[in-house]
């Protein structure tokens, strides 16, 4: 049950995310205006525009995912002794998560949100997204941990730290570029390339190039690994679908540049670098052995 309940908290945080992004992406973050945790000072908002609702449901479902990492974390301290490191992993996800409600405040009461391009915004956006990475990989190792606890910390081999570490810069830029997408949309895939290299566009546009680039890199890094790591058997499984992922991101990615960022390519590109992330972790975690096992 506890193992359900746990892969489950991480699915709903996943479509959180999401409604996030969808959010962000119909210019709906001042649909509630510049209160919180309530929406326009109510708890519910009555004869509210479509703004409005995209926001709501958005902090509503934040709320019940808010509420289902503290269960969560709460059975996990209650079915694992003291020193176990799945009460490390849950902590870990408290920790993330009301650190996630925190930034998602900030944006809202400081109003960065909407066509906002301050530089605050342009730090918090990349931030948010990066912490939101951090929760995923706490539920993660959480849920995979319920049924088969480790018994001494994991010794994550140095290529696999410095890919993760690659793939959080992929989701800061990667949020910078969704971020102009947003603010300053290309009429033309001509017009796009014309305010990227553009002496006289914004710095958000200038910098969208940066994403494409470290994704390419970082993407054949992660499968490079998911495929060379792997032992046979059920990581070279993980591995494969790894380096699926990221050729198919590729793609859409492609396809975000060319289509002009229609919402669902948005929403599905996300999707993809969510999923993508959560199976680097599992297998990080697989591939990498524990201390005690190092020692025999």
């Amino acid at each position: 049950m506890l193992r359900r309940f746990a892969w489950a908290t991480l699915v709903l945080n996943v479509m959180v995310i999401l409604l996030g992004a969808n959010v962000r992406a119909t210019g709906s973050g001042a649909g509630c205006g510049a209160s919180w945790p309530t929406c326009e000072g109510r708890l519910v908002p009555s004869d509210a525009s479509v703004a409005t609702w995209t926001e709501f449901t958005h902090r509503a479902a934040s709320g019940v995912a808010l509420l289902a990492v503290i269960v969560l974390a709460a059975w996990v301290f209650r079915s694992f002794d003291k020193g176990s490191l799945i009460r490390s992993a849950a902590a870990w996800s408290i920790g993330a998560i009301l650190s996630e409600a925190a930034i998602g405040a900030a944006i809202v009461l400081f109003e960065w949100v909407a066509d906002d391009s301050s530089a605050a915004r342009l730090l918090a956006v990349p931030l948010h997204l990066v912490n939101t990475f951090v929760l995923l990989a706490a539920l993660s190792v959480t849920a995979q941990w319920v049924d088969h606890p480790p018994t001494a910390r994991p010794t994550i081999p140095r290529p696999l730290w410095w890919a993760g570490v690659g793939l959080l810069l992929v989701a800061a830029t990667g949020s910078v570029t969704a971020l102009a997408d947003t603010l300053f949309p290309a009429t033309s895939f001509s017009d796009g390339l014309a305010q990227d290299f553009s002496s006289a566009g914004t710095f958000l546009t200038q910098v969208r190039v940066l994403h494409p680039v470290v994704a390419t890199l970082v993407g054949a890094y992660v499968a490079f690994l998911g495929l060379t790591r792997a032992r046979p058997g059920h990581q070279q499984t993980v591995g494969l679908v790894i380096a699926a992922i990221v050729g198919t991101q590729v793609f859409a990615g492609i396809a975000n540049v060319v289509l002009l960022t229609p919402l669902w390519l948005q929403i599905f590109h996300l999707a993809l670098a969510d999923t993508l992330w959560i199976m680097f972790v599992l297998f990080v975690v697989d591939v990498s052995p524990d201390r005690e096992s190092l020692q025999v």
